[in-house]
């Protein structure tokens, strides 16, 4: 099968495609062919040297899988070949998504929702997930709730948004003054331009109860500074120490959520689309042969909603 290494690490020019033996279902393992697969920025991270994937070089990067069931192994009942499935199998290890086929556990995959395109399907399951597992697991956010996202209109970001909303909490995104109409039509109620406006004046006498924040850094401690005493700072990244000090003394929960398999959460995830709640913004689709310019995009940090991959083309 057609694959894209990481020979070693280092930039995007260590990706190269190869040719590869197609791996074979075990047991409670269902083979997918890999239509689509999602860019992470945990991917290029790892190829660089500082992400959380776990693997050594050479290796397969890519988390984000949608596809069809090419074969099951023994045991599972779950799947059958034809179904169309995505999935965000086996983090922190990686399954390899940047491939023709992928093996992994079936528990770890979630039918595809037939409003999506395998594309869109293949941005949803990193990102959907650790946004749900950081505002409802870690957040506990609840509907009336005022909530504030950083970098609302990224990968994580614009489905963090919409969660928020189909929960009924009240939205306040950051973000450029050229995304706030996109951030607006995905639900947030209010968002403000990081570039002119400084999120904590805005806020001092608003707080929030919840602070979702993937940019984690000096973003941490200042947004403690809009939080009520008891709310909760999601970050997807390590709060640095004198952050969590100072939040552990107003009893803020300062929990670093780091995203895990789920089917359960996926497959609600999923629901929401199917409700016409939940979209996936696609910012670029690549071909798999140009895996190295998607991360060189990813790599800027100034996409809009989520960048994907494209296996199988028509």
């Amino acid at each position: 099968m057609r694959a894209i290494i990481a020979e070693r690490q280092g930039g995007p020019e260590v990706l190269k495609l190869a040719e590869v033996e197609r791996p074979t279902p075990g047991a409670t393992e269902i083979l997918v062919r890999v239509h689509a697969a999602g860019i992470n920025p945990t991917d290029w991270k790892s190829r660089s040297g500082g992400g959380r994937g776990e693997g050594a070089f050479p290796l397969i990067l890519g988390y984000d899988v949608a596809g069809v069931v090419e074969a099951v192994g023994p045991g599972v009942t779950l799947n059958r070949p034809g179904d169309e499935v995505l999935g965000m199998p086996l983090f922190p290890h990686f399954p390899g998504a940047y491939a023709e086929y992928v093996v992994a556990p079936a528990r770890h995959f979630a039918p595809k929702p037939a409003a999506l395109s395998f594309e869109e399907a293949a941005g949803l399951p990193l990102a959907g997930l650790t946004a749900w597992q950081g505002l409802i697991d870690t957040g506990k956010l609840t509907a009336g709730q005022r909530v504030l996202i950083h970098a609302a209109a990224g990968g994580v970001g614009h489905l963090a948004v919409q969660i928020a909303k189909s929960l009924g909490a009240y939205v306040i995104g950051t973000a450029s003054a050229a995304k706030h109409d996109f951030v607006r039509g995905l639900g947030a109620d209010e968002v403000i331009d990081y570039h002119v406006a400084d999120f904590v004046e805005v806020l001092r006498d608003q707080p929030v109860d919840v602070v979702f924040d993937p940019i984690a850094g000096e973003y941490s401690s200042r947004s403690l500074m809009v939080l009520k005493d008891g709310g909760v700072l999601v970050s997807i990244l390590p709060v640095e120490e004198a952050a969590m000090k100072e939040a552990e003394a107003r009893g803020i929960p300062t929990g670093f959520t780091l995203v895990e398999p789920d089917r359960l959460a996926l497959t609600a995830i999923v629901d929401l689309v199917e409700q016409g709640k939940l979209r996936v913004e696609l910012d670029s689709v690549f071909p798999l042969e140009d895996a190295a310019d998607a991360h060189r995009r990813s790599e800027t940090g100034r996409t809009v909603g989520k960048i994907v991959l494209r296996v199988v083309e028509g």
